[in-house]
């Protein structure tokens, strides 16, 4: 009997990780059916992070109302609860995602992780231990300074008022109260996950790197990167923390930032923490094959990607890996020396990206049950 242990990621905007892992058991089911599966839908901190988490581990969802990324905006959204109760797994993309504005809305200078704070403060009023943050996928750039405001910090302008803080307005602050911080925060470890590593400012930072697809033009850009560094001036002086060149501090739009200075917050490669938390290198060591993949393997997958994360796992258990992918781009080449065996692009030639998404359950099952049919043809 043949053990394979399923471990991919999201494909983007096509199939969740648990959707992928059903396919997969599906797909090996059809062509040996006394296989032994072991499901373990991954993430590296952004999208489908939670729900990850959630299936793994039995989990509880909690709903909960709170601020949108844009003033005024209301929506409904969820964290999870793991550990008996003792850990919340959140993701800033369910409060301030980018999913959630518009492609004609999109405006960095007016969008906060207000929302991602009252999450957090949900969480707290849960009495967890520990809290997980997943930080893909936002259409913020406050430096999270809309989530410490939620969380009690106050930030003054030089008339003393109390503003309500955006990445546009943060060059207005010039003094930050932390004395009405929410205690809990203090008894509470706190974790990031991402496969993030920019600093928060510069031409590496948040604002140069990411502010574009959030909706920044040029100009914008340099406004958001300004207000930044004047945010750090702040906290550097108000807290005496220096953040703004640690790596990790630019994700979602300066929130890891955010996080570090006024929750005290660890920032931690999110597959890392998530083959940890699945315990997923217990479970490889069972397995004859590792299967995972994503929407797209390329270059940039041995810098934190799910699959690389899955591979490195099994690298040291000297198991074959096989990853399965809607794109293979370019520099793939280096992947085989880092625990790959096989990257196979599950599209047929000149496939469109509507088709791609439109049959992706298919084409995915497809390429599995050719990977599979193959182990039997060697026999």
């Amino acid at each position: 009997m043949k053990i394979f242990v399923l471990a991919p990621d999201s494909f983007k905007e096509s199939m969740s990780a648990e959707q992928a892992c059903d396919v997969m058991q599906r797909a090996i089911l059809q062509l040996i059916p006394d296989a032994q599966i072991i499901a373990v839908p991954m993430a590296d901190g952004g999208e489908g992070t939670v729900d990850a988490l959630l299936s793994v581990c039995h989990g509880q969802k909690v709903e909960i109302e709170l601020a949108g990324p844009l003033p005024n905006q209301r929506i409904v959204t969820y964290f999870g609860l793991i550990d008996a109760g003792q850990t919340a797994v959140i993701e800033m993309a369910k409060a301030n995602g980018i999913h959630l504005v518009s492609l004609a809305e999109r405006n960095p200078l007016l969008t906060s992780t207000y929302g991602t704070g009252e999450m957090i403060k949900a969480a707290l009023a849960h009495g967890v231990k520990r809290i997980i943050i997943g930080l893909g996928g936002s259409v913020t750039n406050d430096g999270g300074a809309g989530m410490a405001q939620a969380l009690g910090a106050k930030f003054f302008n030089h008339q003393g008022a109390e503003i309500a803080v955006c990445g546009g307005n943060l060059h207005q602050t010039v003094q930050i109260d932390v004395t009405q911080l929410d205690p809990r925060l203090a008894q509470t470890e706190i974790i990031i996950a991402s496969d993030v590593n920019n600093p928060l400012c510069g031409q590496k930072g948040a604002s140069y790197v990411f502010g574009p697809q959030k909706g920044a033009t040029a100009e914008m850009v340099e406004q958001l990167d300004a207000n930044l560094s004047h945010c750090a001036d702040i906290v550097e002086s108000a807290l005496e923390k220096k953040l703004r060149h640690t790596a990790g501090a630019g994700a979602a739009g300066g929130l890891g930032f955010g996080l570090m200075a006024f929750a005290g917050a660890l920032i931690q490669s999110g597959v890392e923490l998530m083959v940890e938390q699945t315990q997923l290198a217990q479970k490889i060591a069972q397995a004859d094959y590792v299967l995972t993949g994503e929407g797209k393997i390329d270059f940039q997958t041995q810098f934190g990607k799910t699959p690389y994360g899955v591979a490195q796992a099994a690298k040291g258990l000297n198991k074959p890996v096989i990853a399965f992918a809607g794109v293979v781009g370019e520099g793939i080449e280096n992947l085989y020396e880092l625990g790959f065996s096989q990257i196979i692009g599950i599209n047929p030639p000149d496939c469109s990206l509507q088709d791609a998404l439109k049959n992706a359950e298919k084409n995915l099952e497809q390429s599995v049950k050719v990977f599979v049919q193959t182990l039997l043809d060697a026999k």
